[in-house]
């Protein structure tokens, strides 16, 4: 990058057009040619995915007949199936039955709304079928009636089934989705209770705060304090913005070639918008400085191009690779994810080391001019002289104590990590006297707390048919501990005997949906997932020779959090171990990088930490508008990890790179860390404010995955930039001395020689 930034700076006028040409043919590739984004993942060699392909065999049309939500109710006095209950809830069904979108819906009275409701047909015995055979075969459908009855057994709890058009409510209109949300909605009064379940209820209309904006706006107002300029101050917003919209247009024409989840664009923003403008703030520090000191503006931009666009290609590109090394984890739900962040990092790396120099180089000493009052009479002192400098001298009166304060500090945060509960978050979840959660609270009373999260295993039986085979895993099922019933039930298997359509196409695998006696997110439930695979599932194997794969919700996390712990710490060791190998290689230090991964593992339990207190426990929960609390993401820690390392890195380039520039001239080490303060402490302190601010701007929104990473990421990048890189890295240093810089000869010998400077 150092010869295509010179390049820019001299040739400023060619550069910026080339680079407006580059970002346009983006944006015609980005628009025509986009994915599509999407939320499916796999386990290969898990239980999870294995129970998922084999029954798509048992149903292969179920993906074409669109998905059905569930609209509950409960009246506040009196039975479901009362009169006055129809009458109540009667007209908000057919009204639903209305909506365009709704192919049909089915209410627990017999009754079939809609335009394309396919009602069961009974079956119609051959002439000569004995009438045991037909008995049977009627108790079957009896049995088969009263186990997936609508009706709870005490009458209070009811449900209808609606059906959208369409494979995925994600191809539901949206004025359809929101009057079908308003409907059930509006349908609570004081006498019934109305909630529902199903994707539609999460595809609902919101009015967000425009994060990016709002991330924007804290992030110039903290530019004009640092630099005291409007011009200087938009400039950094201006190349990260162009930077992102490129990175985000690059992120679209990805999705036609990997999956990449829903909300990668709005994560990638996340982090793009906050590394791009800081990227741009090193650069434009270090020219003001440069232009302060009597340079001329053209030399001072390639100056700074040199040094600080040396440190931003170096922290961008540790970024860049913390987040690939993702891929280490073999997991292709993160590939997407891995890639979309990491372009949106290059690209705003490439704006600040490309189309900043060209505007600096071009705008000369207008970059730094329309001065705010408050910065008209600001001295320039050497760096020696600074109030970071000072800092740094007191911090030096007794940095053992500083040291040691910072970890406690560190080890307070990091408490409530050691609760760590991972999962996807259910309904149970949501604000009380929301749909989802008035449903979820409905079922749960009216039908057990596992309607709500049940077990769907696939069974491969030892021939076509075997529908005795069938029987013994029912039998095997139900007794275990913690299954309080499945479909179908034992008296149901005359249905797999006369004319069933249960099996798959050859007749060899079938479903038993298993409900466990406890909730979703409940301990019990694990452990009962555990004891049908670890035992039940061999016994059936052993009695009948069938073999049962457990899949479901709970499964996939379950199997999800197993695969993420066996490569966890190949993961870590691939990404501390190149940071390592990269800091050594630039510092010409051991000790330097190996306190920067040590240190960054404490940023990331302390973030942890915080995540854990705030989405587990709940606390401050309602100061940051959150609806509930429920279980951590399983994918969360890594990223945020992968996210963190990088970033943590990036303070760590900038904040030693002044310190290594001191050591070289005077040999002194306590004077270097002083240097290093008073050169960078502000500039990490502005950067950090503005991430900061960036990251915590996206928490009111009402994507849950991308609130609790605004969350982590925040916490992380305050503790990493204000308690860890400026208080217990200069502490530490200024404690360790020489040592900071020491390496064996043979070592200084075979390694690269680059330097930021």
């Amino acid at each position: 990058m150092g010869r295509v930034s010179r390049w820019a700076v001299n040739r400023p006028v060619v550069a910026l057009i080339v680079w407006f040409l580059v970002v346009i043919a983006i944006g015609i590739l980005g628009t025509v040619f986009k994915g599509t984004l999407t939320d499916t993942f796999s386990l290969p060699n898990t239980q999870s995915d294995t129970a998922q392909r084999l029954l798509a065999d048992v149903n292969p049309e179920a993906a074409n007949t669109g998905s059905n939500d569930s609209v509950v109710w409960s009246p506040t006095t009196g039975l479901a199936t009362d009169a006055a209950t129809k009458q109540a809830i009667g007209p908000v069904l057919t009204a639903i039955a209305a909506i365009p979108s709704v192919d049909c819906v089915v209410t627990p009275y017999g009754d079939y709304l809609g335009p394309k409701c396919t009602k069961p047909v009974p079956p119609v015995f051959p002439p000569g079928t004995p009438q045991d055979v037909i008995d049977q075969v009627n108790a079957a459908l009896a049995a088969s009636a009263t186990a997936t009855s609508p009706i709870s057994a005490n009458g209070k709890v009811a449900y209808a089934t609606v059906q959208f058009a369409g494979s995925d409510d994600s191809t539901v209109p949206q004025a359809d989705v929101d009057k079908f949300i308003s409907i059930v909605s509006e349908a609570n009064s004081e006498s019934i209770q109305v909630g529902g379940s199903g994707q539609i209820y999460t595809l609902g209309s919101s009015s967000p705060p425009a994060a990016e904006a709002i991330g924007i706006g804290v992030a110039i107002i903290i530019l004009l304090i640092a630099f005291g300029s409007l011009i200087a101050a938009g400039l950094p917003i201006i190349a990260a913005i162009v930077g992102l919209a490129a990175g985000q247009l690059l992120v679209l024409l990805l999705a036609n070639f990997l999956d990449v989840a829903t909300f990668a664009p709005e994560l990638a923003a996340m982090i793009g918008l906050g590394v791009g403008i800081d990227y741009s703030l090193f650069v434009l520090s270090r020219f003001r400085g440069d232009v302060q000191s009597g340079i001329d503006p053209k030399q001072a931009a390639l100056n700074a191009v040199s040094t600080a666009g040396r440190a931003v290609a170096f922290a961008g590109t540790t970024v860049m690779v913390a987040l690939l090394g993702l891929f280490v984890l073999q997991i292709s739900f993160f590939y997407g994810l891995a890639i979309a962040a990491a372009i949106a990092v290059f690209m705003v790396m490439l704006s600040a080391l490309f189309m900043l120099p060209a505007l600096l180089s071009l705008l000369g000493t207008k970059a730094l001019g329309v001065k705010m009052p408050w910065a008209r009479h600001r001295k320039v002192v050497e760096i020696d002289q600074t109030k970071w400098a000072g800092y740094g001298g007191f911090l030096q009166k007794a940095p053992w104590a500083a040291a040691l304060l910072s970890l406690v500090v560190v080890g307070i945060l990091a408490i409530p990590a050691f609760s760590l509960q991972q999962g996807f978050p259910d309904n149970g979840s949501q604000a009380p006297g929301t749909p989802m959660r008035v449903g979820f609270d409905l079922m749960s009373e009216g039908f057990g707390p596992g309607i709500n999260g049940p077990f769907a295993a696939a069974i491969t039986l030892p021939k076509p048919n075997d529908y005795e085979a069938v029987g013994q895993a029912i039998d095997a099922i139900t007794a275990t501990p913690g299954v309080a019933s499945t479909i179908p039930t034992r008296d149901m298997l005359p249905l797999y005997e006369y004319g069933t359509t249960a099996y798959s196409e050859d007749g060899i695998t079938t479903t038993i949906i298993i409900y466990p006696t406890t909730a979703p997110q409940d301990e019990q439930t694990a452990t009962t997932l555990k004891v049908l695979r670890d035992d039940t599932a061999p016994q059936i194997t052993q009695e009948s020779g069938a073999q049962m794969f457990v899949g479901g919700t709970q499964a996939v996390t379950a199997d999800f959090t197993q695969v993420l712990t066996s490569v966890l710490p190949l993961f870590l060791s691939v990404v501390i171990g190149l940071g390592f190998i990269a800091l050594m290689v630039l510092f010409r230090s051991l000790l330097i990088p190996l306190t920067a991964a040590i240190t960054s593992l404490l940023s990331f339990a302390a973030a942890l930490g915080v995540t854990v207190a705030v989405f587990q426990w709940g606390w401050g929960a309602s100061l940051l508008g959150l609806s509930g609390t429920g279980p951590i993401f399983p994918f969360l820690p890594v990223m945020v990890f992968a996210i963190l390392f990088g970033l943590s890195m990036d303070y760590q380039v900038f904040l030693v790179s002044r310190m290594q520039e001191s050591w070289r001239e005077t040999g002194d080490s306590r004077r270097a860390v002083r240097h290093g303060l008073g050169g960078s402490g502000r500039v990490v302190v502005s950067a950090a404010l503005i991430m900061i601010s960036v990251f915590l701007a996206f928490v009111p929104t009402p994507d849950d995955t991308i609130k609790i990473f605004g969350v982590a990421l925040a916490s992380a990048v305050i503790v990493d930039a204000f308690v860890v890189r400026l208080v217990l890295i200069p502490a530490f240093m200024s404690m360790t001395g020489k040592a900071n810089w020491w390496i064996p000869k043979w070592l200084d010998r075979i390694l690269p020689k680059f330097s930021v400077e």
